[in-house]
């Protein structure tokens, strides 16, 4: 393969481009010109849905031929088309479990370096000091199923600097909401990660995120798209915030500084705990606990939100509350008004396991109108060709009638703002808009307790409103809340009752002596002490043994 030249960064030019779908009557992008010289640092804004992921797909050349999709206009990079660039441009997917190829840690980060034939002898100090920067100290033979959300984002993250770490590497650099499974130290550190390779390499960057005071520091310029209507603004950060403001806020973008258009409600008085934790472990299975967890009780008709750090545990515990993941050890108790009162939907085997107070035990359909759960990653939970078809599989489930069923679809269509995409593939929706769906399908079945997994991901800011009002409007009704969230504007619109997990188990850096078979300086169980830790951006004189890691 050859290797790619970053002599001089790549710039980009649009001219009146434009992307839809395959089967799609709307453009997901449209109109969009502007100009992005070699070296720029640019932060893309826009509403939930207008085209930033298209064309962040579209500048990495990933969006497909024809049968994918419409092009209009043109796009360049360096001068080509971008399906000729690909290996100079480097992608972070908004969703990151949508690059994980590998199953260990340090073989997925070294992936990319090794399509781009970096030599042996530079990846693996590579992929220590791109691990490194992002702060994932774990071994490195870890399966990258075995993260959390928050860790799979740093991988992804660690895959693409390691990439840029030497000769050869990418001249530009596309991150698609790079933070939005991060905890606040997180944050801090892969912002000062990519600020180091892209001040040291001159690189492009174009960064598609929400909320825009994370970068406005490192970036040069933004650009605000619309689907419909090309751009909004451009221009240096200070200025279009200044001059745009009320434009853009109407627009759903996150201005630094403009208020959060929804305040925290008067909390009822709690009522009884509708779940409560007796001697519990979480974990995935006996080879991975995760923490032992304190008596935990969840008030009815309050927001819980369970906060701390990546790997603290907080979705783990989340799933074993709702009755999807077996604890390891002690129980879940729901309270009596929670419980179902037969066991008539389950089979013989699960009769025989069946006890009311334990939700690990209910039937699917008990567990519908009892706990609804929003997975992390919203495709998870999709089973059907359309939005509409989504938003009805709960309710088919329970038996309700088509008239009932099209009225309570057509009401959450509106409310979520999906109603322009009841017919489109849940899979094909920008990831706002997914994560809006997953929490409609859930919402559908109206259960007694819902919970909520990094609910607000993905959002611009009307969209958040809309979500948090919505959420408001189930604790109103009585209902109570789950929400696993680092949102700080969530957290304090809807903390009305906390649980903070903080890593229980660290992984301590420790250097450990070569394995045989694996790389020099491969430790399994360990990292490579401070001072033996290359930069990203120097290359080093370290010879592995092999470039791969055992089987």
């Amino acid at each position: 393969m050859p290797t790619p030249s970053t002599d001089l960064a790549p710039g980009v030019v649009a001219s009146d481009w434009g992307w839809r779908y395959a089967g799609r009557q709307r453009w997901a992008a449209r109109h969009l010109d502007f100009t992005i010289e070699p070296g720029e640092r640019v932060l893309l804004l826009g509403a939930s849905g207008a085209g930033k992921s298209t064309l962040l797909g579209a500048l990495t050349g990933v969006l497909g031929g024809d049968d994918e999709g419409e092009e209009a206009g043109s796009l360049l990079v360096g001068g080509k088309h971008p399906t000729r660039m690909r290996g100079h441009v480097g992608l972070v997917m908004q969703d990151p479990t949508s690059q994980m190829i590998l199953q260990r840690i340090g073989d997925d980060a070294a992936f990319g370096c090794e399509n781009l034939a970096v030599p042996r002898e530079q990846i693996w100090p590579r992929v220590r000091a791109a691990l490194d920067a992002v702060d994932l100290r774990l071994p490195l033979d870890r399966s990258t199923t075995a993260l959390s959300g928050g860790q799979q984002q740093r991988l992804a993250i660690a895959g693409a600097l390691a990439m840029m770490g030497g000769p050869g590497a990418p001249g530009m650099l596309c991150l698609d909401e790079p933070t939005a499974n991060l905890d606040p130290e997180g944050v801090t550190t892969v912002h000062d990660a990519i600020a180091s390779v892209v001040a040291d390499r001159h690189t492009t960057l174009v960064v598609v995120e929400h909320r825009v005071d994370i970068w406005t520091d490192l970036v040069d310029r933004v650009i605000v798209v619309s689907a419909d209507a090309g751009l909004l603004a451009d221009g240096a950060p200070r200025e279009v915030f200044a001059a745009q403001r009320e434009v853009l806020t109407r627009a759903g973008v996150w201005v630094p500084g403009a208020p959060r258009g929804v305040e925290p409600r008067t909390p009822p008085t709690p009522g009884e705990p509708l779940l409560t934790t007796h001697d519990l472990t979480i974990g995935h299975g006996r080879a991975h606990p995760v923490r032992t967890m304190e008596p935990t009780r969840v008030p009815a008709g309050l927001s819980t939100t369970i906060v701390g750090p990546n790997g603290a545990g907080k979705t783990t515990l989340a799933l074993t509350l709702a009755g999807l993941l077996e604890p390891l050890a002690g129980s879940v108790e729901a309270a009596p008004s929670l419980r179902p009162t037969s066991a008539k939907f389950l089979t013989r085997a699960m009769h025989r396991r069946f006890d009311p107070a334990r939700p690990i035990t209910w039937a699917s359909r008990d567990l519908l109108t009892r706990i609804g759960t929003v997975f992390q990653n919203p495709e998870h939970q999709f089973v059907t060709g359309s939005v509409r078809e989504e938003l009805a599989v709960g309710l088919k489930a329970l038996g309700r009638g088509a008239r009932d069923i099209d009225s309570r679809v057509d009401a959450l269509l509106a409310r979520l703002h999906l109603e322009a995409l009841a017919d489109a593939n849940p899979f094909t929706l920008s990831g706002g808009e997914k994560r809006r769906l997953s929490v409609g399908t859930v919402l559908a079945a109206e259960p007694r307790l819902i919970v909520l997994d990094e609910p607000t991901f993905g959002q611009d800011r009307a969209t958040w409103i809309d979500l948090v009002q919505l959420v408001q409007d189930v604790l109103e009704q009585g209902r109570t809340v789950i929400s696993v969230t680092h949102d700080r504007d969530y957290l304090e619109v809807l903390g009305e009752n906390e649980l903070r997990l903080d890593i229980a188990s660290p992984h301590p850096a420790s250097a450990s002596s070569p394995a045989g078979g694996r790389p020099a300086g491969y430790e399994p169980g360990g990292r490579l002490p401070k001072e033996r830790q290359p930069s990203i951006n120097q290359p080093s004189t370290e010879q592995p043994s092999d470039h791969r890691m055992a089987p």
